[in-house]
């Protein structure tokens, strides 16, 4: 195939993607992450960052990060395990095991890279990984890697993933799910789940990304949230970059799993180290987290705002307990048309599409945070309930 025909076939696929409404489009900021966006010249409400706990901007976290890059420089220079491995980081892994309750924990770059190096570490061919439908692409991509069969249950479906883990004669066999689901924001069942894991002996690995400083006491995560206390074979992740307000994860477990990892995750290992500014913001953040309860409460108050006031309109809420609160709307043409005409009264909510979510649910995703105000939220309430009339 010949150089034009490639960037032929290329565009053809680009204007099929615009023509079903799923061609995304980026937008540049310039101000800060916050509720208050700044768009080409223009000041918007902002629904669309995960940033839970207002972290992201906050002046201890900006201190911290200054401080940081006075004393350790900017970059490490190299990956963690030849010397990009600073005093900084490892502080925070110590401090990000006693929070979370776990032996040990290891710093990855993100979240991405952190589920990749766990489950292609652990599985291989003639394992089977056992996975919510629902997960994050991130844990889609990570079985794929490992080869190991891929047995998808439907959301939640308990009795199918027992069925399923009740007829496996794989090797060795790995429970792998998103905590708090990213775009139906509902929270795993895991005890059950951990019950499912003894039972056929089998790891359970769980994503906290978006449970990890707004769930549990002080905000330790899902796991807290459903008092599940460490067990050798949990294996925690957690992203740094939204109710943390940095950016890259861990993964949190047994002395064993954790040093298992550090040899063979090559997410790890062939990467260089993150910033040591990244470092020394997040061990502010852990402290802010800790301390964040009336944080929380006022997310919560948020939430129960946002359902209240659009409870009995033609908006379908999911039942979803936490700062995710999916509108859904089902049409990508429509998401996409009811996402601008809040964008034009100055009101930024993403419109969610397929393939992020099933074919049919497209939705608006409203994000809160504890930044934000309760007018905030009624202005984004009574803006829906304006559209729900024209519509």
């Amino acid at each position: 195939m010949s150089e034009s025909a490639l960037l032929a076939e290329l565009d053809e696929q680009l204007r099929q993607l615009d023509a079903e409404g799923l061609k995304r489009r980026r937008r540049t900021l310039d101000a800060p992450c916050g509720p208050l966006a700044r768009i080409d010249g223009r000041e918007l409400i902002s629904f669309c960052s995960n940033d839970y706990l207002g972290l992201a901007n906050d002046p201890a976290l900006v201190d911290a990060a200054c401080a940081g890059a006075r004393r350790w420089g900017v970059g490490s220079g190299a990956s963690h395990l030849v010397s990009g491995h600073l005093t900084p980081h490892d502080l925070l892994e110590e401090k990000l095991a006693a929070f979370t309750g776990f032996d040990r924990a290891l710093l990855f770059s993100t979240g991405y890279m952190a589920n990749l190096g766990i489950v292609v570490s652990l599985v291989g061919r003639g394992d089977a990984v056992f996975a919510d439908k629902l997960n994050h692409a991130s844990l889609i991509d990570a079985v794929q890697l490992s080869r190991a069969d891929h047995e998808r249950y439907p959301h939640g479906d308990l009795a199918a993933l027992e069925r399923l883990l009740a007829a496996s004669t794989a090797r060795r066999k790995l429970i792998l799910t998103d905590a708090v689901f990213s775009m139906d924001g509902d929270l795993a069942p895991l005890p059950r789940l951990l019950q499912l894991a003894e039972r056929f002996d089998a790891w359970l690995v769980v994503d906290d990304a978006h449970g990890f400083g707004v769930l549990g006491i002080q905000g330790r995560g899902s796991l807290s949230h459903f008092d599940i206390p460490a067990n050798p074979r949990l294996i925690y992740m957690g992203t740094l970059g939204k109710a943390a307000g940095g950016a890259g994860a861990f993964v949190a477990g047994s002395e064993t799993v954790i040093e298992w990892l550090l040899q063979r995750a090559r997410t790890y290992i062939f990467t260089t180290g993150s910033s040591p500014i990244i470092a020394c913001a997040l061990l502010a953040s852990l402290e802010l987290i800790e301390q964040g309860d009336e944080r929380r409460r006022h997310l919560h108050r948020l939430t129960d705002t946002l359902r209240a006031g659009l409870a009995g309109s033609r908006w379908r809420l999911m039942p979803s307990p936490t700062a995710i609160q999916p509108v859904i709307i089902g049409d990508n043409h429509e998401a996409l048309r009811v996402a601008l005409a809040l964008f034009e009264r100055g009101l930024w909510v993403p419109a969610i599409r397929p393939p992020t979510v099933p074919k049919g649910t497209a939705r608006l995703r409203v994000s809160l945070s504890s930044a934000h105000s309760e007018t905030q939220v009624q202005l984004l309430v009574d803006a829906l309930r304006e559209l729900e009339e024209l519509e």
